[in-house]
C-alpha cells in the first residue's frame, strides 16, 4: 500500500473554513512543491545537471531523461521561490546554479553531468523541450540566480539555450519553446535577430492555429486537448505577464478567458481532470490554465472557484497514488499505467505537473488564496455546453460531479497524413470521455465507439469532420462524419461513411447515427461507457431504433480507473443505409435510478422517417429532431 502524499510530503493539517472543498491552501502547495523537489533531487548527478530518475528510459535516451529531470522540476521550484518573493528555504536555487553550471560545460558529451545538444525535432529533439522550462525557470528566479552567476557560466547557459533558436521544432506547439528562450534571453538583455525571429514566427503560427472560442489546434490538424491550458495558453500569456506587456498580455488573455468559459467545466467534482488526450501522465498540470487566468486576472471564474479547481486538481491525484512510495510521480494516471503514456514518455517526464504551480505566482495576500473556496463549475446545476470550434459537446452533473466529452472534433491526425486503422488512438477516436472513465486498450473491444464490420474486419475512426454543435437550456447536441478504416486489406470501403449526433440531457445520452454505404453483409456496432461492474460508477446503453443484440463485453486489460471492466454494446445487420439510435447513461450517483425501467421513464416514443429522427421525451414532454442531410445535420429541440 503506498504511504500518503501527506505524509510523505508533509502536508499542513487541513483547513475547512477557508477551502470547505478540498482542505488546501496556499501552504499545501508549497508543500507539496517542496515534497515533490526533495523526493526526486535525491537522483541527482553529483554535479546537479541531471536528475536521472529511476525507470525505463524513453525513446530520447536517459541523458535526454535526466536533462528533462532537471528542466521540469526547476520548473516548479522557479514558481515556488519567486511566488515567495526569492525566499528560499531549502536552498533549491543554489543547487540548479551548480547544475547549470556543470550541464553547460561541454554539451553532447557523454558523461554524467553534459546536457545533450538540442537538435531537430526529428534528431533526438527532446532537449529543445526542456529548454523552455531552463528558460522559464531562469528567468522566474532571475534575481536570485541568474543576476548572481559567473559571466561565463550565463555566456555558455545563453549559448546551449540558443540551440532551439537554430533547430526546428515539431509542427505544433514545440514553437513555443524557441518563443519561451527567446523572451528569455531578451529580458536579460541577450535578445536579437535571432531571438526577434522565433518570437515572430511562434507568434504567427499560435494565429494560424486559433480556432475560436478559446480553442487552438496544437499544429495544422484538428487536434484540440489539454496542451491548450499546458502550453498554447500558458507560454505566450505568462511571457507577456512577466514582461509587463500590456498589450500582449490583453491580447492573450482574452482568449484565455474565453477558453476558461468551456475548460473550466472540464474538471469533475472531484476534482479529476477529463481523461482525453494525449501525456496524461502529466496529471494537474492540466489545471495550468485554471491557475494562471486567477494569477493575470484574465478569467471569468471567481477566486474562489479556481481555487477550487486547481486545489480539487492536485489533491485528487495526491490521494489516489500519483505518487509513489518513494515520492516520485509515477508514469501514469492514478498510479502507474502503461496505456496512459506516449513513446516520448520517461521516468521524468510527469513532472510536467510543475505547471501547475503556476498558481504560487500569486503571493499569500492574493484574492486566489485569501478568498473562501467556492464550487467548481461542475458542482452546480446540470449543464451543456457545446464548443463549436473544437467540436466538442461538455456535460456535466451536479448530483454525482461527473463531467462527460462528446468529441465530435478534435482527432491526431495531421493534415498530411492518410488514414489507418493501424494508428487509431483511443485517446482520440472514442465519441465520449469522462471524468471518471478512460478508454479501454487498443488491444481490447474500444469503449464509446460506432464501428462497423465488413468481411470480419471492424473499423475504426480516425479522422473527425464537424457537422455542427449547439446547445440550449438544459439540453445540447453535437454532430460530426468519419470515413470507417479498417486494420487489414484495404482501408476504406467505397461509399462507406458514419454520421454521428450526439444530444445531452441531464445525465443521458441521446446517440444517433446514419450509416451509408454499407456493402452486403455489414455489421454495425455501438459501445457504451466502460465500467466496473462491481464499482461506484455505472452506465447503461440500450437501443432505441435498430439495434438488437445487447450485450456487456470484456475488456479484461481494464481503464486507467479499473483493473478489469465490461462495455456494453449494441450490434445490427445494415445495408445501404441505415438509421440507428440509442440511449446512453453514466452516472457515479447511488440513488440514480439505472435500469431498463427507469429509463423507460425517459424517452416515451421514437418516430423514424427516412433520414429523420424524432425523440419524445417522458420527463417533461420535450422532443428532439434530427434530420440528416447532404453533408449537414439539423437539431431541433423544445
Amino acid at each position: 500500500m503506498n504511504a500518503s502524499a501527506g505524509d510523505l510530503f508533509g502536508l499542513p493539517p487541513e483547513d475547512r473554513t477557508s477551502s470547505p472543498y478540498t482542505g488546501y491552501t496556499r501552504a499545501h502547495w508549497e508543500a507539496a512543491a517542496d515534497g515533490m523537489l526533495e523526493a526526486a533531487w535525491k537522483w541527482a548527478t553529483p554535479g546537479g545537471a541531471r536528475l536521472d530518475l529511476p525507470g525505463p528510459p524513453s525513446h530520447s535516451g536517459v541523458r535526454s531523461d535526466g536533462l528533462e529531470g532537471y528542466a521540469r522540476t526547476f520548473l516548479a521550484a522557479g514558481f515556488r521561490v519567486a511566488g515567495a518573493g526569492g525566499t528560499d528555504p531549502n536552498g533549491l536555487l543554489e543547487r540548479y546554479a551548480d547544475g547549470l553550471d556543470a550541464g553547460t560545460r561541454t554539451p553532447g558529451r557523454d558523461d554524467a553531468e553534459s546536457w545533450p545538444l538540442i537538435l531537430d525535432h526529428h534528431v533526438q529533439g527532446q532537449p529543445m523541450v526542456e529548454s523552455a522550462s531552463v528558460a522559464l525557470g531562469l528567468r522566474l528566479t532571475r534575481p536570485w540566480l541568474w543576476d548572481r552567476l559567473a559571466s561565463g557560466v550565463q555566456d555558455r547557459a545563453e549559448q546551449w539555450l540558443r540551440g532551439a533558436l537554430r533547430h526546428v521544432p515539431a509542427g505544433n506547439n514545440w514553437y513555443l519553446f524557441p518563443y519561451t528562450v527567446a523572451g528569455f534571453l531578451e529580458s536579460v538583455g541577450r535578445g536579437d535577430a535571432e531571438t526577434a525571429r522565433a518570437r515572430e514566427r511562434a507568434s504567427e503560427l499560435l494565429e494560424h492555429w486559433y480556432r475560436g472560442d478559446g480553442w487552438y489546434a496544437d499544429g495544422d490538424g484538428r487536434a484540440f486537448d489539454h496542451y491548450n491550458g499546458w502550453a498554447l495558453h500558458l507560454y505566450p500569456l505568462l511571457d507577456a505577464h512577466l514582461a509587463g506587456d500590456e498589450r500582449e498580455s490583453a491580447h492573450y488573455g482574452a482568449r484565455l478567458r474565453e477558453h476558461l468559459e468551456s475548460f473550466s467545466l472540464m474538471f469533475g467534482g472531484d476534482g479529476a481532470p477529463l481523461h482525453f488526450g494525449r501525456s496524461l501522465t502529466y496529471r494537474f498540470a492540466a489545471s495550468a490554465g485554471v491557475g494562471l487566468g486567477a494569477v493575470t486576472g484574465h478569467t471569468p471564474l471567481t477566486p474562489g472557484a479556481s481555487r477550487r479547481v486547481v486545489s480539487g486538481a492536485l489533491r485528487y491525484f495526491l490521494e489516489r497514488g500519483a505518487v509513489g512510495n518513494d515520492g516520485l510521480l509515477s508514469l501514469g494516471w492514478h498510479g502507474p499505467h502503461t496505456a496512459t503514456l506516449q513513446t516520448y514518455s520517461g521516468p521524468a517526464s510527469p513532472y510536467w505537473a510543475s505547471k501547475a504551480f503556476v498558481a504560487l505566482l500569486a503571493p499569500a495576500e492574493h484574492p486566489l488564496w485569501a478568498s473562501p473556496e467556492e464550487a467548481a463549475p461542475s458542482e452546480g446545476p446540470d449543464r451543456v455546453l457545446s464548443v463549436p470550434a473544437a467540436g466538442f459537446l461538455v456535460q456535466s452533473t451536479g448530483a454525482d460531479g461527473v463531467v462527460r466529452l462528446h468529441n465530435h472534433g478534435s482527432d491526431h491526425v495531421r493534415p498530411d497524413e492518410g488514414e489507418s486503422a493501424a494508428d487509431e488512438d483511443p485517446h482520440y477516436a472514442r465519441l465520449a470521455y469522462s471524468t471518471v472513465t478512460g478508454p479501454t486498450s487498443a488491444a481490447n473491444t474500444a469503449d464509446n465507439h460506432l464501428s462497423v464490420t465488413v468481411g470480419g474486419a471492424r473499423s475504426a475512426r480516425r479522422r473527425i469532420r464537424p457537422l455542427g454543435s449547439g446547445h440550449g437550456d438544459g439540453w445540447g447536441w453535437a454532430a460530426s462524419w468519419h470515413l470507417p478504416v479498417f486494420p487489414a486489406g484495404p482501408s476504406t470501403v467505397p461509399g462507406l461513411r458514419v454520421e454521428s449526433v450526439t444530444v445531452a440531457r441531464g445525465r443521458h445520452e441521446l446517440r444517433v447515427h446514419r450509416v451509408l454505404g454499407a456493402p452486403d453483409g455489414a455489421r454495425a456496432e455501438l459501445t457504451g461507457w466502460a465500467t466496473d461492474p462491481g464499482g461506484p460508477v455505472r452506465s447503461l446503453l440500450r437501443g432505441l431504433h435498430g439495434w438488437e443484440a445487447p450485450e456487456d463485453v470484456r475488456a479484461p486489460q481494464g481503464t486507467a480507473f479499473a483493473r478489469w471492466v465490461t462495455v456494453p454494446r449494441l450490434g445490427a445487420e445494415v445495408t445501404g443505409t441505415a438509421v440507428l439510435a440509442a440511449l446512453a447513461s453514466l452516472t457515479a450517483d447511488p440513488e440514480a435510478a439505472l435500469g431498463d425501467g427507469a429509463l423507460d421513464e425517459v424517452v416515451d416514443r421514437v418516430e423514424v422517417a427516412d433520414d429523420t429522427v424524432t425523440v419524445y421525451w417522458a420527463e417533461d414532454g420535450a422532443r428532439t429532431r434530427i434530420a440528416f442531410g447532404r453533408d449537414a445535420v439539423t437539431v431541433g429541440h423544445g
